[in-house]
C-alpha cells in the first residue's frame, strides 16, 4: 500500500482543535509550546479557548491549523508511525507548510513565523471589502475559467482552487467574483456561494503578498525534504529546496491544483491519505476525485491509535 500525508488548510480551523492531542501526547502539547515561543503570544490559549471570530482571522488561522498539523504528526509518531510510511506529502494553500514541516524540510518555528508573516500579508493586500471569493458547484475547470473571463470585464477573475470534480472557487475583485456567481448558474451550475473569506486568496490580487513571502523565504533555511511535496502550483513532485521556495512564492498568486494533485499521487500509486491535522475537508474532496483511494482523517488521540492499529 502506498500512502500520501495530506494536510488541511484554511476553512478547517475549529476552537479546541488539537487539544485532546496536547493532553494525550506531551510531544504534541510541545508543538504549540514552540508555535506560542515563535510567535511570542499564546496562540494556543486563542486555539482552544478562544472567538471563531478571531481564529479565524488569516494571520491566526494559518500557523494555529500548522500546529494542529504537527501535533498530530508528533502523536503518530509517538507511537512508531514516522514520515518514511508516506511516499508523498501535499497539503492545501497553507497545508503545504505543514506539510514541509511533517517532512523535516522546515522547522515548526520557522514555519509559523513563515505563516504568521503569510497570514498578515495576504490581509494587507487587499483592503477588507474590496476582494471576494465564491466556490462554484457543478461546473469543470475548463468551465469556471471560461466563467471567470467573462466576468472579469476588466478587473482581476481567476480560478484559484480547482479542488474537486464538482467544486472550483473563483477568486478576486468582489464585483467580478459576484457576476461570475451570476453567469456560472446560468451556465448551470448548481450552487455559486460566495465564501466567508477576508481576501481574495490565490489570485494576481495578492502580488503585493507574493512580494514579502519571496524576502521572508529568502531568509529562512529549506532542507530536502524527507520525502517529495507533491506541490500546489505544479501538480507533480519536487524535493529541490530552491524549487520549494520559488513554488512557495508562486503559490500566493496561484492556483490550487488539488484535484490534479491527487490524480497525480494516484497516477504514482498512491491508494491511501492520511489527512493530518483538523477535520476531514481534504478526504472529502479525495473521495470526489478518485473513489479508490482509501482516506483516514488524523486529529484526535483515537484517530491516532486508529491509524496505527488499523486491526484493533
Amino acid at each position: 500500500m502506498t500512502r500520501a500525508f495530506v494536510f488541511p488548510g484554511q476553512g478547517a480551523q475549529t476552537i479546541g482543535m488539537g487539544k485532546a492531542l496536547a493532553e494525550a501526547y506531551p510531544e504534541a502539547r510541545a508543538v504549540f509550546d514552540e508555535v506560542d515561543e515563535a510567535l511570542g503570544e499564546k496562540l494556543s490559549g486563542l486555539i482552544w479557548d478562544g472567538e471563531i471570530a478571531d481564529l479565524t482571522l488569516t494571520q491566526n488561522a494559518q500557523p494555529a491549523l500548522m500546529a494542529t498539523s504537527m501535533a498530530a504528526m508528533r502523536a503518530l509518531e509517538a507511537e512508531g508511525a514516522s514520515i518514511s510510511m508516506a511516499s508523498y506529502v501535499a497539503g492545501h494553500s497553507l497545508g503545504e507548510y505543514s506539510a514541509l514541516a511533517a517532512a523535516g524540510a522546515l522547522t515548526v518555528a520557522d514555519t509559523a513565523r513563515l505563516l504568521r508573516t503569510r497570514g498578515q500579508a495576504m490581509q494587507s493586500a487587499v483592503p477588507v471589502g474590496e476582494g471576494a471569493m465564491a466556490a462554484i458547484l457543478g461546473l469543470n475547470l475548463d468551465d469556471v475559467r471560461a466563467v471567470a473571463e467573462e466576468a472579469a470585464q476588466g478587473e482581476v477573475c481567476q480560478a484559484a482552487n480547482d479542488n474537486d470534480p464538482t467544486q472550483v472557487v473563483v477568486s478576486g475583485a468582489k464585483a467580478a467574483v459576484e457576476r461570475a456567481a451570476e453567469i456560472a448558474k446560468e451556465k448551470g451550475a448548481k450552487r455559486a456561494i460566495m465564501l466567508p473569506v477576508s481576501a481574495p486568496f490565490h489570485c494576481a490580487l495578492m502580488q503585493p503578498a507574493a512580494d514579502v513571502m519571496s524576502q521572508a523565504l529568502a531568509a529562512v533555511e529549506i532542507k530536502t525534504p524527507a520525502v517529495p511535496l507533491v506541490a500546489n502550483v505544479r501538480a507533480a513532485a519536487v524535493s529541490d529546496p530552491d524549487v520549494i521556495r520559488q513554488l512557495l512564492v508562486e503559490q500566493v498568486t496561484g492556483s490550487v491544483r488539488w484535484r490534479e494533485s491527487v490524480q497525480y499521487m494516484v497516477a504514482q500509486s498512491v491508494t491511501e491519505a492520511w489527512e493530518i491535522g483538523a477535520g476531514k475537508a481534504l478526504s472529502g474532496m479525495i473521495r470526489k476525485i478518485d473513489r479508490a483511494l482509501t482516506c483516514t482523517a488524523v486529529g484526535t488521540p483515537e484517530d491516532v491509535q486508529k491509524a496505527v492499529n488499523p486491526g484493533a
